[in-house]
């Protein structure tokens, strides 16, 4: 692991540090130097939030804001509040072909908002509370999701002290993986992730990405004119 943070760090890296074939990776990377072209200053070979959203919108249709700032800060390890080459590269390898331990430690990442190292019964409401569909009898619409906390606690909190640790959390997930994404989505779905990977290894130069990817979007404007 510090050997593969060394060269994320250094942008030392190659194909078989990664999860990704030689095409998917060359192709990842003539992706983000179109998506970084016209980028100066210091946004200069990096994604910015907005760009990186843009991403997780068009490809991954993925569209929770608290998420989605939760994913750019699990991809930059820097704490820059940009994505730079190595940090894309891999991160989508996390992503997209991680294994059940990487995508455990990504998720976790993810959920634990204030980064202490836990998922706390407040962090577990900030990001459940707009998952549940309000019911029009229901007097206190907070009560449905503080409900399903205690539920989840009690499933997955092993040493019950209100608040899942990384223990908790993997040793749960071991045993019952659709727990992964218990508080959100946060990975693409296996469909989304197929067809990336397809068109990744067809098309490594890249060129068509906009109109294969962001103009066919659902969420891009110009698909919905």
């Amino acid at each position: 692991m510090r050997d593969k943070e060394r060269k994320q760090n250094q942008s030392e890296y190659c194909w078989q540090d990664t999860h990704f074939s030689k095409e998917e990776f060359d192709s990842l990377n003539n992706m983000f130097q179109l998506l970084t072209k016209n980028n100066m200053h210091a946004r200069a070979h990096k994604l910015d939030r907005t760009q990186f959203r843009d991403v997780l919108h068009s490809i991954f249709h993925m569209t929770d804001d608290i998420i989605m700032d939760r994913v750019l800060r699990a991809f930059d390890k820097d704490s820059d509040s940009y994505v730079n080459q190595s940090e894309w590269v891999f991160g989508m390898s996390v992503f997209l072909k991680g294994t059940l331990e990487e995508r455990m430690e990504f998720c976790f990442q993810v959920y634990d908002l204030n980064t202490d190292g836990f998922i706390s019964r407040e962090e577990m409401f900030h990001l459940l509370k707009n998952c549940l569909i309000k019911q029009p009898s229901e007097e206190d619409p907070e009560e449905g999701t503080k409900e399903l906390i205690e539920l989840t606690l009690k499933k997955m909190d092993l040493d019950h002290d209100s608040r899942l640790s990384f223990m908790d959390f993997s040793t749960s997930v071991k045993e019952e993986p659709l727990l992964l994404e218990t508080f959100g989505p946060c990975l693409p779905p296996p469909a989304s992730i197929a067809s990336f990977l397809e068109y990744c290894a067809k098309a490594p130069d890249y060129q068509d990405y906009e109109s294969q990817f962001v103009m066919s979007s659902p969420m891009s404007p110009s698909s919905s004119q």
